[in-house]
């Protein structure tokens, strides 16, 4: 009796170790890339909740996850996130250090960690952006007026493969 208790507990054990190994592997192949600092999703917050915390100050401290819904197709020195308005929220990273991938990253998600800020930016460099998006010329010539956005320089992003939660 023993050894068929033993017997199972081992068959568990395997089967339990083997499992654990599968979803540490499936984990890893949605992350599309990690870039600059080392970060983890401890302490990440909904883009929402960040919206919350920049209502009582101009710039503030996070780990936010996001859609992306473009990057620099020049060098993919920044990306834009959605935010729960519509609108997108540059991401720039921490003193020029690293890049993200120029392309397909549109649709993925990504987690990212440093402070964002409330800030207007002036037409000259809203145009640089735009051009630097590939966006035609006429969409480049209509920007005239300079644009109060969020602004986040990021010290450290994962980049996740396709459909993910946003972090509730």
């Amino acid at each position: 009796m023993k050894k068929v208790f033993f017997a199972a507990l081992m068959v568990m054990l395997v089967w339990a170790c083997q499992e654990k190994k599968e979803e540490q592997q499936e984990a890893k192949a949605d992350v599309v890339g990690t870039y600059g600092a080392e970060i983890s999703e401890e302490g990440a917050i909904s883009v929402n909740d960040m919206m919350a915390q920049l209502n009582g100050s101009d710039s503030v401290m996070v780990k936010v996850k996001g859609e992306i819904t473009a990057s620099c197709a020049m060098k993919g020195c920044w990306m834009n996130l959605v935010l729960p308005n519509g609108e997108e929220m540059r991401v720039t990273f921490k003193d020029y250090g690293f890049f993200v991938p120029k392309e397909g990253m549109e649709g993925n998600y990504a987690l990212i960690e440093g402070v964002v800020t409330k800030t207007l930016t002036d037409v000259e460099t809203l145009k640089h952006y735009a051009a630097d998006a590939g966006k035609p010329e006429e969409e480049i010539l209509a920007i005239t007026e300079p644009k109060e956005e969020l602004a986040f320089v990021a010290n450290g992003v994962i980049i996740y493969k396709g459909e993910q939660e946003a972090t509730e």
